[in-house]
């Protein structure tokens, strides 16, 4: 059964609490830091959440493997006969190996002719990002009936590191109207149009503005898709920019003018069937916690620095552009005043922010950095020391998802050339 959906106005003090409750269990269970906890009750309520809303259409909401790539949520959401995104070989084995079935797996991503025509799937859905990609690709498609789809690139994808760069991904304009004729040629009707903007997008207009033009490269293109893929972008609740504003500062509690903006721009597309989401950040931030230990305090005329087991260089790169809640797991009334959380490496840039701590902290409290779940586990570093463990929560117990790395592991991946 799905769990009931709920607003975004989640209490924090209780969700807090909560996670409190997990890191508890995990260490009476003799877990050691630092460590992950995951859960999926999380996951599952935003993914009804959202489908829940008003889009115009049905509405479907897929798991970014690539955000969350633990095994046993892959598992549970496969069992719950939910849909799988994935992007690369490892992801594309992964969902196979877990018997997601064809009719509900997606492959995206770019340069799949790379590593795509190992795999013979038939009725495997594809999303081409390019026209070598399609060309590569076409013969497998014929051969093994792939369902079609062609990602388009909007003017609202630029470069963050480049301005006034467009971003790599998707056909342009003139690439999608010679994608659509080409495919046509070899009698493959694409289905899918899809865009993903980019990351934690500010405000709901970004969707609005990116699907009037792909109606108008479609229209072009004579092309009506039955299935638009809107991708990604919406933001994680409880979670800030580096200057503490808020990333869903934009977005009212139920999320219903974002679902305004996107059913309004639907409207446009009067072939358009299906609705598909893959909101990896949204769904999956909120579903787990690291827990960190307090290995040293220093003091100094800025305040105090912890320093801990676990911090950004290893568990949290999200931090060097993100600040996320970070409470002690030991309640305590005591003053307050600023604290730099580090990590263990030898890194300047290994800190996880500075943040009101209370002044009895000490040596060996334990520090919950939330809102881990999305992109900390596949940017996880070995950088001086090994994967560190990964516990999952579900149904009031907690049991070891994977070991901490040990040396053997880490070392004995080399071989003497």
């Amino acid at each position: 059964m799905k769990p009931k959906p709920r607003g975004i106005a989640i209490d924090r003090t209780a969700k807090q609490e909560h996670w409190r409750q997990q890191v508890r269990k995990v260490l009476q269970a003799g877990g050691t830091t630092p460590f992950y906890v995951f859960s999926p009750e999380p996951v599952l309520e935003r993914a009804s959440a959202l489908e829940s809303l008003d889009f115009g259409l049905p509405t479907s909401c897929f798991l970014s493997l690539k955000t969350q790539p633990l095994r046993a949520l892959l598992s549970r959401w496969i069992h719950l006969g939910r849909p799988v995104e994935v992007v690369s070989e490892f992801e594309l084995r992964a969902a196979l190996h877990e018997n997601c079935p064809v009719d509900r797996l997606l492959v995206n991503g770019p340069a799949k002719q790379r590593w795509l025509p190992q795999f013979s799937v038939p009725g495997l859905r594809v999303n081409f990002d390019s026209l070598n990609e399609i060309r590569a690709l076409l013969p497998i498609a014929k051969r093994d009936g792939w369902k079609v789809g062609l990602r388009i690139r909007t003017p609202e994808e630029v470069d963050s590191e480049n301005p006034g760069c467009p971003a790599q991904f998707g056909l342009g304009r003139t690439e999608l109207k010679e994608a659509v004729q080409l495919l046509r040629k070899h009698s493959l009707e694409p289905s899918c149009a899809h865009t993903h903007i980019r990351t934690n997008l500010p405000d709901p207009s970004f969707w609005s503005r990116a699907l009037s033009f792909v109606h108008e490269v479609c229209a072009q293109s004579a092309w009506q898709p039955e299935i638009l893929d809107a991708g990604g972008g919406l933001p994680a609740f409880h979670t800030r920019n580096r200057g503490g504003g808020s990333l869903t500062a934009s977005y009212d509690n139920d999320l219903r003018s974002y679902a305004a903006h996107l059913k309004a721009a639907l409207r446009q597309f009067t072939g358009c069937r299906q609705l598909w989401l893959e909101h990896g950040r949204h769904l999956s931030a909120g579903a787990g916690v690291l827990a960190i230990r307090v290995l040293d305090l220093k003091s100094h005329d800025k305040g105090r620095s912890a320093i801990c087991d676990g911090g950004r260089t290893l568990h949290a790169l999200v931090s060097l552009w993100e600040s996320h809640d970070l409470i002690p797991l030991r309640r305590s009334r005591s003053a307050t005043s600023p604290v730099t959380v580090h990590g263990p490496t030898c890194m300047a840039f290994d800190q996880l922010g500075r943040v009101e701590l209370p002044n009895n902290l000490k040596v060996g409290d334990v520090l919950l950095w939330t809102e881990a779940g999305a992109y900390h586990l596949p940017w996880e570093t070995r950088f001086s020391h090994g994967l560190c463990e990964v516990w999952w929560a579900e149904q009031d117990s907690v049991g070891l998802a994977r070991r901490a790395e040990k040396f053997t592991e880490y070392w004995n991946q080399w071989t003497q050339p």
